[in-house]
């Protein structure tokens, strides 16, 4: 196995890894990660909200269906979709209240889960990480097509 090779099963295993405790921790409080990252993306949104290719444009994995996504998140309370008066095809969404209140309830749990799961690097080594995965990570919306 060649270094690139390692390098990218290090890094999914790792990615998988980290991923699973914040399924655990998300799926106690009823969400799913992909709901969890729309939430934090509302939230940032602030008043203004989002219309759903936005959204999908900021998700950390690709959703499918984002509209299903967000129709089951509307039901549940958590985002309000208004459609635009002037232009009906474009839908805004916004988070809650109820969104946030389960955002705020989870902030310092996730924190924490971080803290746990990258605790065996230093200071100075996280922040080399999270150079290096940026630099991975634009080198990669550079590449067009597998080879």
């Amino acid at each position: 196995m060649n270094a690139a090779e390692s390098a990218f099963l290090g890094l999914a295993r790792a990615a998988a890894a980290c991923m699973r405790g914040v399924e655990l921790l998300l799926n106690r409080h009823g969400l799913t990660a992909a709901q969890y990252n729309v939430l934090r993306i509302l939230r940032g949104a602030g008043e203004r909200g989002a219309c759903g290719r936005e959204i999908a444009g900021h998700l950390i994995t690709a959703e499918p269906d984002i509209t299903r996504l967000l129709d089951r998140m509307e039901k549940r309370g958590l985002i309000a979709r208004r459609r635009d008066a002037r232009d009906r095809r474009f839908v805004t969404a916004r988070i809650t209240r109820s969104g946030l209140e389960i955002l705020a309830a989870l902030d310092a749990p996730v924190a924490e889960l971080h803290r746990r799961q990258l605790a065996s690097l230093s200071s100075a080594e996280l922040k080399q990480l999270v150079a290096m995965t940026e630099k991975v990570r634009t080198s990669l919306e550079d590449v067009s097509s597998v080879s």
